[in-house]
């Protein structure tokens, strides 16, 4: 994984640029989303795994998003306490997916 701003390999586990990921099922797929933070130029990138249920799974990459703007979305993802569970339906999971879950 590299930074969308200035292309930083992120992937390096120790450096804790990984630092949210949250699981969502809509109409039988499931959306993965990880949320880096490049510490060389303070921006977000976000890993976007998208597993279908039938058919082709799609990794993409976007970003980059502002510390301000990641630094929300990160929030949320901390307020659901299983954020990998697909089948979450708290508050917080409901709103980053716009309440399009299953």
């Amino acid at each position: 994984m590299q930074c969308a701003k200035c292309g930083l390999e992120l992937e390096d586990r120790t450096s804790g640029a990984r630092v949210a990921s949250i699981s969502g099922g809509i109409m039988g797929d499931e959306y993965i989303d990880t949320w880096y933070l490049c510490p060389a130029c303070d921006h977000y990138t976000v890993d976007d795994y998208y597993d279908a249920f039938l058919g082709e799974s799609v990794i993409r990459v976007r970003g980059p998003f502002s510390r301000a703007e990641g630094d929300a979305r990160v929030a949320l993802i901390r307020g659901c306490e299983r954020p990998w569970d697909k089948k979450c339906r708290c508050p917080a999971h409901r709103e980053y997916f716009n309440d399009a879950l299953d």
